[in-house]
């Protein structure tokens, strides 16, 4: 069995509300996850003070459970190369500075592989819509990026539980109605025909867990809410914790609750492998 914590959406810098941090840092340390996984926009504006504090976040969790990170929309400078003009190294240059080198890391655990896939792209045709405010906000990903994910997985044993971990959510949020990633179908098909079994994703600022039934496999989706102020319709902060088994994947959502002043366990789900 691999336990998991899934945070997504941290936004260090203003929208960050220190006493949730400070108690998702002892549920961390008291439980001692095999994986906490983050899946972006640790920070508000991919400032360096920002990315230092994600920075503490990361190496205080590592201290007990392995950590993966991807980025997010929120850490990416995008206005240093709108459309690929300019310097895109700089795209991502705080973030690496005091995150990660690795926009795209690979993580082995007895039982399961977590492979990181970058959907937080900037600003470039692709994520182009009729909508001006979706500037720098759509995810988008690569034939290039699916076929490097399905490399990594293939490279690990035949009964590994397989995990993406992305930013931008394939799945339409409830109260949104929106999804954050492009060509969501044929993503999703993709995923389903490499045989992923789990996607760990944020963006949407609200908790969700679906199940994507396709003809070959079905993929389990957790949608990790913002652990922040800007939680979507007023909804409370909160973090998915997964375990993953041989025959099973069950996830409950904790919420934060302002009487406890800490995260209560919430809605449960259990899905077959």
């Amino acid at each position: 069995m691999t336990s998991i914590l899934h945070v997504s959406d941290l936004h260090f810098g203003r929208p960050a509300v220190p006493a949730q941090i400070d108690a998702i840092e002892a549920a961390i340390h008291a439980e001692r996850f095999d994986v906490v996984a983050v899946s972006g926009d640790l920070s508000q504006r991919a400032r360096a003070g920002e990315f230092q504090r994600a920075h503490v976040f990361l190496r205080d969790a590592g201290r007990t459970s392995r950590t993966i990170v991807v980025p997010g929309n929120h850490d990416v400078m995008w206005w240093r190369a709108p459309l690929g003009i300019g310097d895109e190294t700089a795209l991502y240059e705080n973030y690496r500075a005091y995150v990660d080198e690795d926009l795209e890391p690979v993580l082995r655990v007895p039982g399961a592989t977590f492979v990181g896939l970058n959907t937080a792209q900037g600003v470039l045709p692709a994520t182009l819509t009729w909508n001006v405010r979706d500037i720098s906000i759509i995810g988008h990903l690569t034939k290039q990026q699916i076929e490097r994910a399905r490399r990594a997985f293939d490279e690990s044993p035949s009964g590994d539980a397989r995990v993406i971990v992305m930013h931008h959510n394939p799945v339409k949020g409830q109260l949104s109605q929106r999804h954050g990633l492009k060509n969501t179908p044929k993503i999703l098909g993709a995923f389903a025909e490499m045989g992923v079994d789990l996607v760990l994703c944020g963006h949407d600022h609200q908790e969700a867990v679906h199940f994507v039934e396709h003809t070959r496999k079905g993929t389990v989706i957790s949608t990790a809410g913002t652990v922040s102020n800007r939680s979507r319709g007023g909804r409370p902060s909160s973090y998915n914790v997964i375990r993953v088994g041989g025959d099973e994947i069950d996830i409950t959502t904790h919420v934060w609750s302002a009487e406890a002043k800490d995260f209560v366990a919430g809605p449960h789900k259990c899905f077959a492998r």
